[in-house]
């Protein structure tokens, strides 16, 4: 999808460490990602402990993860759409400026819950323009053959690192308030700015000369209706869909697995939701050496493989360090399927659709995430955490064929 004739002189393959060293734009991206999501891991942390300070509600807090991770989905359609129409760069740009703005304020100022919990969700729907547009991005970057290798540094220097925020966040309480690691998480989108002004111009279909003169709504039904007619895109979204709706409910059944089956300590149930963590840094360090050595199809159903056989084999569990274990490898898992479903849709996307495609195949896998949550939650009042760990990796395992059967011929159709 990459038509740069200038990238396509460069070197056809390169792993992740030698890319970053080579391509200044891909470097400055990735620092840019690194430097905001960092601070978004700090943010979290702050606005959870926060809400719970400042209001002493539950309701408070499961309001504020409602507006947080799931409402946001609700707006996919629309924010892969303005990744499209505008010019990239500038969207990267102004949404990290005003995710900056919108913490600050909810760091200075005392507000009434409603407006916080607005400035919330207003923040995490800005997270998905950005999302949409910085995925989208990439293939503009660097050369088809790397996308391997981008994939999986952008996922080490993402996901993988979400798991350090936390840690980040409790060694800097004592010396700052909760308001005060708000503001450096502010502060890490501002220094986000800064790094992609460095970036060259990116211009979407609105600021071509042949854009199309169609409105808003019409490339957002566009968009829409491009991932359901296309088969493989298709195919790659409803596989993620039933791997996530099985297999999300693991952030809800570990604690009682760990408490209720094997009556563990806080601490012990606490550390489990390291593994998998743990694992997508193992995953994520590996896949930016050897990733661009397979297919994606084949990390596709791997990382389903092995991510669901990961959740399966908890259920089986009889100990703790034999349940990190297992987390850790569904970790891994989650790695190699971040970075095949990304890589994929980069390569079988025109450029001028894909941030409305990344939009709405992310906004699906935030719904199927609530429906597993949900779900989950009400087969754990009836049933063994054990059970529910087994159904969910069994699910996504049948997924997983599912992907494997169907996909590769959809794609060479392509």
């Amino acid at each position: 999808m990459n038509d740069n004739t200038e990238l396509a002189q460069k070197p056809p393959q390169t792993n992740a460490w030698k890319l970053l060293q080579r391509n200044r734009s891909f470097q400055l991206l990735w620092l840019a990602r690194f430097i905001s999501v960092i601070g978004s891991a700090l943010g979290a942390t702050s606005l959870l402990l926060y809400a719970a300070e400042s209001t002493g509600s539950a309701l408070s807090v499961a309001l504020l993860m409602v507006v947080s991770d799931f409402a946001p989905t609700l707006f996919s359609p629309f924010a892969g759409t303005i990744s499209d129409r505008l010019d990239r760069k500038r969207v990267m740009f102004l949404c990290e400026l005003c995710r900056g703005i919108i913490v600050s304020l909810i760091a200075l100022f005392n507000l009434p819950s409603p407006l916080f919990l607005l400035l919330v969700g207003l923040n995490s729907s800005i997270g998905q323009v950005f999302g949409a547009a910085s995925r989208s991005a990439i293939p503009a970057l660097v050369n088809d053959a790397e996308l391997e290798s981008a994939n999986a540094a952008l996922g080490l220097g993402t996901n993988g690192l979400d798991l350090i925020g936390p840690v980040i966040a409790a060694f800097l309480l004592p010396f700052f308030n909760l308001k005060g690691l708000l503001l450096i998480d502010a502060a890490t989108y501002f220094m986000a700015v800064l790094l992609l002004l460095g970036l060259p111009k990116l211009p979407g279909i609105a600021e071509n000369n042949t854009a199309a003169k169609s409105s808003f709504l019409q490339d957002a039904k566009e968009g829409l209706s491009y991932v359901w007619d296309n088969k493989a895109i298709r195919i790659i979204t409803i596989g993620f869909f039933v791997v996530v709706f099985f297999n999300a409910v693991d952030d809800v059944a570990l604690v009682f697995l760990a408490k209720n089956s094997l009556h563990s300590s806080d601490s012990e149930a606490s550390l489990l939701y390291a593994g998998a963590g743990a694992g997508l840094l193992i995953g994520y360090a590996l896949l930016s050496r050897f990733g661009n050595h397979f297919s994606s199809i084949l990390l596709l159903v791997v990382g389903y493989v092995v991510s669901s056989s990961g959740n399966l084999l908890t259920g089986l569990s009889w100990a703790i360090p034999i349940v990190f274990s297992m987390q850790l490898l569904r970790g891994i898992g989650l790695s190699l399927t971040d970075l095949a479903n990304n890589t994929l849709i980069q390569r079988a996307v025109p450029s001028h659709l894909l941030g409305r495609v990344f939009g709405n195949v992310y906004g699906a896998i935030g719904v199927a995430a609530g429906l597993s949550y949900l779900l989950g939650g009400l087969l754990l009042n009836f049933t063994e955490p054990r059970l529910v760990f087994i159904v969910a990796g069994g699910g996504g395992l049948i997924s997983a064929l599912f992907v494997a059967f169907l996909l590769p011929k959809a794609l060479r159709e392509i």
